[in-house]
């Protein structure tokens, strides 16, 4: 007579190995996906380093200094006391146009996008803003507050606000109409419609506003304290230019992309986490 062992052949058994088996693919899938965006990550360096190398011996390297050299005038610069105030008047202009582009840009986006006829209306505003280039802002600008924080702050802000409006707008426009009606027919309180609904369908939208506007607005504002002067990082590359010293405006060149990196990889895992509990929620 035969004796089974009920435990290995139950069906609970069974699913247990088959969740723990599941559960050490997704483990072994996440570290291999890991694994290679960092090897991909790491090969996209090591190619703009051999780049930039072939294009330091090619070209005049007081135009263009080896790699090690700006690298080096890189770590000594980013702990310089100088480099960390300018740094910091950068990054407080980037956050107060990024604060007035969100804010400003998501409310007008969603009134335009709930209204056709007053989207029609200011589309040409909104389009005009969205052409005229920053040196004719700039230009106004001097004239009105001079050299200060308010001129970046505000070209950065005005020049990003139509991508903010035209984003808000279209996530508005792809709401689904029958999950707003059948919130109507189940009495759902207005609160509740506009942070489910409304917001929770915008987080995508807001994620790509951010994407975009980040880079662009430590662009912007670079540029306009080159040319407006004042304080921040933008003035120290025209310092260093001034000077005639290369390997420092590269150095602080690339002080600036790697916080504006820093900023928009922190941005978007801040939003990320916040999208995922918003779906659990």
């Amino acid at each position: 007579m035969k004796v089974s062992l009920p435990g290995k052949q139950s069906p609970f058994f069974k699913g247990e190995i088959n969740s723990l088996s599941s559960k050490t693919w997704r483990i072994v899938k996440c570290r291999t996906k890991a694994f290679l965006n960092a090897l991909q990550i790491a090969v996209g360096i090591t190619l703009v380093i051999l780049i930039w190398q072939g294009l330091a011996l090619t070209v005049n390297k007081n135009i263009i200094p080896p790699p090690w050299e700006t690298l080096r005038l890189f770590w000594v610069e980013m702990f310089s006391a100088n480099i960390l105030f300018a740094t910091w008047q950068t990054f407080s202009k980037v956050v107060l146009a990024l604060l007035f582009t969100m804010i400003v840009g998501i409310l007008l986006g969603l009134l335009l996008g709930l209204s056709d006829s007053l989207y029609e209306i200011c589309r040409p505003i909104i389009m005009l803003i969205q052409a005229v280039p920053v040196i004719s802002w700039l230009s106004l600008v001097i004239f009105a507050w001079g050299i200060g924080w308010k001129g970046p702050v505000y070209i950065a802000s005005i020049s990003l606000l139509p991508i903010s409006i035209l984003t808000t707008v279209s996530g508005v426009r792809n709401l689904d109409k029958n999950l707003l009606e059948m919130a109507r027919v189940y009495r759902v309180t207005r609160q509740k419609i506009l942070k489910d609904i409304y917001i929770g369908t915008l987080m995508p939208f807001i994620v790509a506003i951010l994407d975009v506007s980040i880079g662009q607005a430590w662009k912007v504002i670079l540029v306009t304290e080159y040319l407006c002067g004042g304080k921040g990082l933008g003035v120290e590359i025209l310092m260093a230019r001034m000077n005639i010293d290369f390997p420092r405006v590269w150095a602080v060149t690339l002080i600036a992309v790697s916080l504006g990196i820093i900023m928009e990889k922190s941005v978007k895992f801040v939003l990320w986490k916040i999208s995922r509990r918003w779906m659990f929620v």
